[in-house]
């Protein structure tokens, strides 16, 4: 084996090693990555040729995590791992969008990338190192590769930024963000923030850079050690420069013209088609029939050569005269338009429509039952915030079928809920539920979905500390120019064929999440803080037009919304509630009507009562604080009579505490028998609490100290038992009447011993049973 070996070090002294040679050896390129004890393996195989058509970068890239990794066991029936989590799925994303730009454009054959996480002590995040560990098994390869790249996290813990931090360590952070460059430019970014402010933001990217650039340069001596840093030949494409420069000579400025004319989304792809459509009529005309090159050949050419036209007549538009595809200046944003309340059931609904981008979001609040599990290899826990978005063809006028959530879905919904989750209190009781059906899409549909998000919490009622905005900037920039144009709010195609795609929420006081995609070389700090700022503008404008809409929560809920009510409750009293199996408070439940729930927390049992109505809540919180209470003298009950003796009853008072009401306590006249009253088990009564016997704990209850005593009432004497006068004896019976006594043996004289007796053996007697038996 030839196993090479190469090791740099994090910031805070922490070290990362790859290794090549030693595993998957018949993959085109493997790595096993390791940070203390946690070891990925990356591999990457890619297909010797093109599938024909192909005019993409058929790219897949999966990032699993095996359960024996941290010695779990997976869970369901199956007990195997199944499909990918979104946790796993939305880290192949991060992978994958560092690395397809650094493909040739012309380079289409299938490529496979697998990490997998084969061992975690849950002190490391192994999502900060997929990154690293793809590039460089990309590195060990022969596959076209412009050149390595790395990821790593930024959190920023007590103002310092920190390379790739422990899980213990992101519980202090107020930014968790994930950068992916290679050595000289930044690639991707994605994150959260606690409302931050661009600076710091700009800082963190800094801080990825610097961490970052020795990573690249250590694959680059690795692919030169394995002599992989010559990769394959290959030729993917039919290529025919004449026609190519044919139709830049004949196309180009029609294409500008079209540009010009600020046509709807539609008319304007169709205007674009028209002209490619027209052009291909005339040109395969001209082909003869015993063409070297197929007629089929022929259009794919013409496909690819068409896109770089519309690309080039878009941004000479935007640089040379200020004119984007809708006719907006560059810092405009598209009309908005806002409604709260379209639909009457939901708990909170809104409509939000920028543009031709246009979501229509739900709301719905449930109780703590309706939070969501997430059981990950690493995390396993609650979450009371989603978030889940939609992308159904319609919205772009597709005709096709849907095929359930997608990995894009499942990303854009990612970010709208980072946007948004911070601005949720942590003591409202609800578990939270929004959901954006996108209606239209040309544009940002993730940021249409925070701002749609944040109108439909503030009509469900739900106390958002403060509104969020959100809005997508692009950039156009020619390589080898200075001149430059950043676009706020862009369009799809401005998306497509542009630099950038840079995603920013926030409130008023800062950011909350971000994500950007760069596809342009060299972009300098001075553009990004430019395009941040431009950003900031922006969806302050956005955020006027929510603001106007509804300027804050609504003070009540809805009346078709479940109503909560929690509170605490001393910890050692969590079992008297909940009561031996469950009884209980299932009890209770079927008493009220109401849905209960508790859990113990910091030291404390924090209970949720949740009801259609106050009356069905109150009910239940009236017997969970009967349970916990500590019964007072001189404090009145409602009671149940519980058993019936000669003396009096027994009335559960409180919930599990009996007290005994004697019979000369029913009433104030005298009663016999406990019947004479009318009480029977079963029956409701009110009592008092007279007094707790300090020695047993035992209560004595009281019913006529709580009715009117009768006019003239005299407390009767208590009676006693008659005794004889003193002096007198009682007569004893006479000796003669006592009986006749046994005759004794004379004195001397014995008794004659039974035949059968033996004398019993000097042995000592074992009375273990008959000790047994005594009760001290």
């Amino acid at each position: 084996m030839n196993v090479i070996t190469k090791s740099i070090q994090l910031p805070d002294g922490r070290t990362i090693t790859i290794e090549t040679g030693k595993v998957a050896k018949q993959a085109d390129g493997s790595v096993m990555l390791r940070m203390n004890n946690t070891v990925l393996l990356a591999t990457v195989c890619a297909a010797k040729d093109a599938v024909p058509g192909t005019d993409f970068m058929p790219l897949q890239v999966d990032y699993r995590e095996q359960y024996a990794a941290a010695g779990r066991f997976p869970g369901g029936f199956t007990k195997r791992e199944g499909k990918a989590s979104d946790n796993e799925i939305l880290t192949s994303r991060l992978v994958d969008r560092v690395l397809r730009p650094l493909f040739p454009s012309n380079y289409h054959a299938e490529v496979y990338v697998n990490v997998m996480l084969f061992s975690a002590d849950g002190v490391d995040q192994p999502d900060a190192l997929a990154g690293f560990a793809a590039s460089a098994a990309l590195a060990c390869s022969d596959i076209p590769f412009e050149c390595p790249i790395s990821e790593v996290r930024v959190a920023r813990i007590n103002g310092e930024y920190v390379i790739d931090p422990t899980f213990e360590q992101m519980k202090e952070a107020d930014m968790d963000i994930m950068v992916g460059a290679s050595a000289e430019n930044i690639m991707m970014v994605e994150g959260e923030m606690k409302e931050v402010s661009e600076q710091d933001l700009l800082g963190a990217l800094k801080a990825a850079m610097d961490a970052i650039k020795p990573m690249c340069e250590l694959q680059a001596e690795l692919s030169k050690e394995l002599g992989k840093d010559v990769k394959r030949e290959y030729d993917h494409e039919v290529n025919d420069e004449a026609l190519r420069e044919r139709m830049n000579k004949e196309l180009y400025q029609p294409a500008y013209d079209i540009t010009k004319q600020a046509l709807e989304k539609h008319a304007r792809a169709e205007a674009f088609e028209k002209i490619l459509t027209d052009f291909k009529e005339k040109f395969l005309a001209e082909v003869p029939e015993d063409s070297e090159i197929s007629k089929e050949d022929y259009e794919a050419m013409m496909d690819r050569y068409y896109h770089d036209v519309e690309r080039d007549a878009m941004r000479r538009c935007i640089l040379d005269e200020g004119i984007r595809l809708d006719g907006r200046k560059t810092d405009e944003i598209r009309p908005i338009w806002c409604e709260v309340s379209p639909l009457p059931m939901p708990h909170g609904s809104s409509i939000f429509t920028r543009g031709e981008t246009q979501s229509l979001t739900t709301v719905t609040l449930g109780t703590k039952l309706d939070e969501k599990l997430v059981d990950d290899v690493l995390d396993k826990s609650y979450q009371r915030f989603l978030l889940h978005y939609n992308f159904p063809p319609f919205c772009t006028g597709e005709a096709k079928a849907s095929r359930g959530v997608g990995r894009r879905e499942i990303g854009h919904g990612h970010l709208a809920w980072r946007g948004l989750k911070e601005m949720i209190p942590a003591d409202f009781p609800y578990t939270v539920r929004v959901v954006s059906q996108i209606m239209e899409s040309n544009g940002s549909s993730s940021m249409a979905t925070v701002c749609a998000g944040t109108l439909a919490l503030m009509d469900a009622g739900v106390p958002m500390k403060k509104p969020v905005s959100g809005i997508a900037m692009g950039l156009i920039k020619n390589p080898g120019e200075d001149k430059y144009a950043v676009l706020s709010d862009i369009l799809g195609d401005e998306d497509h064929l542009g630099d950038m795609d840079f995603k920013t929420t926030g409130t008023r006081d800062g950011l909350t999440a971000t994500q950007m995609d760069i596809k342009c070389d060299g972009l300098s700090f001075d553009i990004l803080e430019k395009a941040l700022m431009q950003a900031k503008a922006g969806r302050e404008h956005i955020l006027k037009c929510i603001t106007d809409t509804i300027a804050e929560p609504r003070a009540e809920l809805k009346p078709q919304v479940p109503r909560i009510e929690a509170f605490e409750i001393p910890k050692e009293f969590i079992g008297a509630v909940i009561g031996p199996g469950g009884k209980i408070i299932q009890q209770m439940q079927e008493d009220t009507g109401a849905t209960i729930t508790i859990d113990e927390e910091d030291g404390v049992g924090k209970i949720q009562v949740s009801g259609p109505n106050k009356e069905v809540i109150d009910a239940a919180i009236a017997k969970i604080k009967a349970i916990v209470a500590i019964p007072e003298v001189g404090e009145v009950y409602e009671g149940t009579v519980r058993s019936i003796m000669p003396y009096g009853c027994f009335v559960e008072f409180m919930p599990g505490k009996d007290g005994l009401l004697h019979i000369s306590e029913i009433d104030w006249k005298r009663l016999e028998t406990v019947e004479e009253a009318g009480i029977k088990e079963g029956d409701k009564i009110t009592v008092k609490l007279l007094e707790i016997d300090p020695k047993t704990g035992k209560f004595k209850l009281s019913h006529r100290v709580l009715v009117e005593k009768p006019e003239g009432y005299v407390e009767p004497q208590q009676r006693r038992r008659e005794r004889p006068e003193r002096g007198e004896r009682r007569q004893r019976p006479d000796h003669n009447e006592r009986g006749e006594r046994r005759p004794r043996p004379e004195r001397g004289e014995r008794r004659e011993r039974n035949e059968e007796y033996h004398e019993p053996a000097n042995e000592p007697k074992d009375f273990s049973d008959e000790l047994d038996k005594m009760d001290f």
